[in-house]
């Protein structure tokens, strides 16, 4: 009796199992995945994720586990379980989430393949910086809730198919200014998650500006106890330390991110001038300014005190920035006569090699003496952008018109300024780099940007407000092939984009162009 009652079980136990794994139908290819993917090939089935999931990883590698971590911590919000994790150098098995670090030299750091069957996933990449963007698909696969991702208590079904992927500029990324309202760390970690879900790799910290001086330089402490104590509007401003600093700068690394640090100069120094009344050329400190005016100050371009002051800040903010790039401002320097404005630039550009860095600067330091190797950011002037490529510099795109995140979406946003445009959302998704200026070609770019400018906002809200779902559209811009981006089909994507906005508390600004999903 006893042999038969456990027969009988065993099998009632393998109708179960068998119930629970299998394959229902469904579509890969109804997803609402932003950025595009390259390619989505679905199968028509099903693959279950349920507390038997192991996830597992092919190689001894610290990044590596760290990323099957990241994934365990992602998935037991769902399944309510902390998932077995393993290496596994044999490769994938049956009911497993495995994710493999492929040998050889990639097309793309960033490619990734992500293959899904009824037994197991498996995301591969010839680096670890393409698993997490891989991660990132995987994450919105799930977060978005679409009509083939199917749950229940502790399950999820997703269904079957390939994902295969890669970016289509190296540079993907976005500013934000803390020098006009200053934005702590821990907005600035939160505003870091965002971006990486949509696999923006860049953030742009504009640290100094007329009205603040925002990072800690330990050479020339007056710059945060002077220049960093107020903001726009007569705040009480803010400042990083170095410590804060690196902070931001590892929480950013470990989603991918690369911070690229600006301090403006030669004109946008108020904050520094103030602090510092040897960098004026009388000698004489001006005031602290609050207000929004610029083009009104400049570095004593030919004092050696100037150089030993920039040299000092690159080289202690360098010394931060494991990234390649030092951003050197070099906009709006109205008062700063031309040859003193070329003569700064060209020194500026060898200090800043000097620390090992690549110098960027905004599209009018392509007046003075740059090479193959520097990087020019084209806001403005196509002038500026076309004599930059001529000298061998390379392009990051970031027009007013259509990249500015701080421009209103009309006449009735609230937040914003519109001296170079209204932006609303289609605006900002319906251009491609490569179209906007004759003589600037795929060649010539290394990626696109899109500023947030603040001097109208103060809060993390604002940010939300003005960046998204703008940002977004941006992402795709740098992220998909531009002969696959199509404004209805993106904007029936984007409606379901809402959803995860609000998961994530993101105050967005829901344009009227946009069906969005409830």
């Amino acid at each position: 009796m006893k042999i038969t009652i456990r027969l009988i079980m065993a099998i009632m136990a393998g109708i179960m199992l068998n119930a629970c794994t299998e394959s229902i139908p469904a579509n890969l290819e109804n997803n609402s995945i932003i950025p595009k993917p390259l390619t989505v090939i679905a199968s028509g089935g099903s693959m279950e994720i349920s507390k038997r999931t192991r996830i597992l990883y092919s190689s001894d590698n610290q990044e590596l586990m760290l990323l099957a971590n990241q994934m365990n911590d992602f998935l037991n919000v769902y399944t309510g379980v902390q998932h077995k994790i393993q290496l596994n150098e044999k490769g994938p098995k049956s009911r497993s989430i495995f994710l493999e670090l492929l040998d050889g030299g990639p097309s793309s750091s960033e490619e990734y393949r992500l293959a899904i069957s009824e037994k197991q996933v498996v995301l591969s990449s010839p680096s670890t910086e393409g698993i997490f963007r891989g991660i990132q698909t995987f994450r919105q696969l799930i977060l978005l809730e679409g009509p083939e991702v199917m749950r229940t208590e502790g399950t999820i079904r997703i269904p079957t198919g390939v994902i295969e992927d890669f970016p289509e500029y190296e540079y993907r990324g976005t500013m934000l200014d803390v020098s006009r309202h200053f934005f702590g760390p821990d907005i600035v970690k939160t505003h870091i998650d965002l971006l990486a879900l949509y696999k923006i790799n860049v953030l742009h910290l504009h640290l100094s500006d007329d009205q603040g001086w925002r990072i800690e330089i330990k050479s020339w402490p007056k710059l945060t106890e002077i220049g960093g104590s107020t903001e726009v509007g007569g705040g009480e401003g803010g400042y990083y330390t170095q410590d804060e600093y690196k902070d931001i700068v590892n929480y950013a690394a470990e989603r991918y991110i690369t911070i690229v640090p600006e301090i403006d100069m030669p004109g946008h120094t108020n904050a520094a001038l103030a602090s510092y009344a040897e960098l004026n050329c009388d000698g004489k400190a001006p005031s602290l300014y609050t207000g929004t005016r610029v083009g009104f100050s400049t570095l004593c371009t030919h004092k050696d005190i100037t150089y030993k002051f920039v040299d000092d800040v690159v080289r202690e903010i360098s010394g931060m920035s494991p990234g390649p790039y030092f951003h050197i401002g070099g906009d709006e320097s109205h008062v700063t006569a031309l040859p003193d404005y070329i003569y700064f630039i060209d020194s500026v550009r060898q200090i800043v090699k000097s620390h090992g860095k690549i110098m960027v600067g905004w599209d009018e330091i392509s007046h003075a003496g740059l090479e193959e190797g520097d990087v020019a950011q084209y806001w403005a002037s196509s002038e500026n952008a076309l004599r930059a490529v001529e000298k061998g510099a390379k392009l990051i795109i970031s027009p007013a018109k259509q990249c500015y995140l701080d421009m209103k979406y009309d006449s009735t946003t609230r937040l914003g300024l519109n001296w170079a445009a209204f932006i609303e959302v289609d605006d900002a998704y319906t251009w491609d780099p490569v179209k906007l200026v004759d003589g600037i070609g795929r060649e010539h770019i290394l990626g696109v940007e899109s500023p947030l400018w603040g001097e109208t906002i103060e809060t993390i809200d604002d940010i939300g407000y003005l960046a998204f779902p703008r940002l977004i559209g941006h992402a795709e811009i740098g992220w998909s092939r531009a002969d696959s981006l199509l404004w209805d089909e993106y904007r029936s994507r984007l409606r379901v984009h809402g959803k995860l906005l609000d998961k994530f508390g993101v105050n967005y600004y829901r344009s009227g162009l946009v069906d969005w999903m409830d």
